[in-house]
This record gives C-alpha cells, sequence and structure tokens, in this order.
C-alpha cells in the first residue's frame, strides 16, 4: 500500500445501541433483537420495504452501512471485507427447523454469510470486489492484510471493513469506512481499538 490510508467513520451496534464514531446517536429500551431491527429501521426514517424480507444478520448490516453512509453515498467501487465468527449460523437454524414442515425459500437464500454482501451492494449500488471472511474473533491483523489488498487496487479507493456477528438473536455489529482521509491512521491496533469501544 503506497498510499496512506485513514479510518473515516465508524459504526457500532450492540445491546440495542447504535454508535456513530464515538457518539451514541439512538438507543433502544426494547433491545429484543426482532424489535430493535423493526425500531432501527423506523429511527433512521428509511424507506426499503425489501428490508423486511431479508434475514436478521443482513438487517443488521443494512442498519450499520445506512448510518455509515448518512453524510455521503459511497463510490461504487466501495469494496466490502466482512467477518463474523458464526457464518449464517442463525439463518442455517432457522432453515433446518422450516425442513420440518416445508422447507422455506425466502430463509434458503440466506443461508450463506455472502448474501448480506449482495444486499449492501444493492442497496447502495455497488459494484466493488468483496469478501466475507469467517473467523473465532475479530481479527484486527487479517483485517488490516485484507484491506491494504483491496485499497492497492487502482480503482479502489475507499472500503468498508466490518465485523457483523449474530448468534442466538445476540449481536454486534462493528463497520469502519477507510479512504484516503480520515480521522485515524488505518492499522491494526486503531482497529482493534475503535472495535472495543463502547463494548
Amino acid at each position: 500500500m503506497n498510499k496512506s490510508y485513514f479510518i473515516q467513520r465508524t459504526v457500532h451496534i450492540r445491546s440495542g445501541k447504535i454508535w456513530e464514531n464515538e457518539k451514541l446517536v439512538w438507543e433502544d429500551e426494547q433491545p429484543v433483537l426482532q424489535d430493535f431491527l423493526k425500531n432501527a429501521y423506523r429511527e433512521l426514517a428509511m424507506d426499503y420495504p425489501k428490508f423486511f424480507k431479508m434475514d436478521s444478520l443482513s438487517k443488521l448490516a443494512i442498519l450499520a452501512t445506512e448510518v455509515l453512509f448518512s453524510h455521503a453515498k459511497p463510490d461504487e467501487d466501495t469494496a466490502l471485507i466482512f467477518g463474523n465468527s458464526a457464518s449464517s449460523l442463525e439463518t442455517d437454524e432457522a432453515f433446518s427447523a422450516s425442513m420440518n414442515s416445508f422447507p422455506s425459500p425466502s430463509v434458503f437464500v440466506y443461508t450463506l454469510p455472502n448474501i448480506m454482501l449482495g444486499e449492501i451492494s444493492i442497496k447502495h449500488r455497488l459494484l466493488s470486489e468483496n469478501i466475507f471472511l469467517v473467523m473465532e474473533n475479530f481479527d484486527a491483523k487479517l483485517f488490516e492484510n485484507q484491506l491494504s489488498a483491496a485499497l492497492a487496487q487502482p480503482d479502489c479507493a475507499n472500503a468498508v471493513c466490518g465485523w457483523v456477528d449474530l448468534h442466538n438473536d445476540e449481536y454486534d455489529v462493528f463497520l469502519c469506512l477507510t479512504g484516503t482521509e480520515g480521522k485515524w491512521p488505518f492499522h491494526a491496533e486503531n482497529l482493534q481499538k475503535l472495535y472495543r469501544l463502547n463494548e
């Protein structure tokens, strides 16, 4: 990576709360996942009916990117580099349960975590590269390596790095937008420090 890159913006979604950068922007008094997702959609004044057809993992990611891109539309070449510890297990279990009666095609669609990246790309009209990583815990060094490779491409000036984890209705979301300008120098130590905020 020849250029210097920075973390421009961050979003956390945890325990019924949404933070933008280091500021708490909204808190739901009812942090049960399904209620939280519906209430957050209304709070962000979204107008995207497809949201209600998505699985919970994709809904969390769409909410987070809505906050992340709230001040400026992303460039169509903004790369997406996401990861979590459970893949699409929450949806896999729901689909498995539906097989006892009638398998649900609408649930089956979401039994791969990279579908979440597709939903983000459709919503924000991205034509970029993306990758989804499954790892035991948030690995700042692995994210740094993947982002460095993406940002080294000539047509990629920005990237979103993120952790969107969901299992047993417990969720942990951290996204950051990186580019050539920003608040924090882009490296693994800062990624780890920012991920740990608001825990």
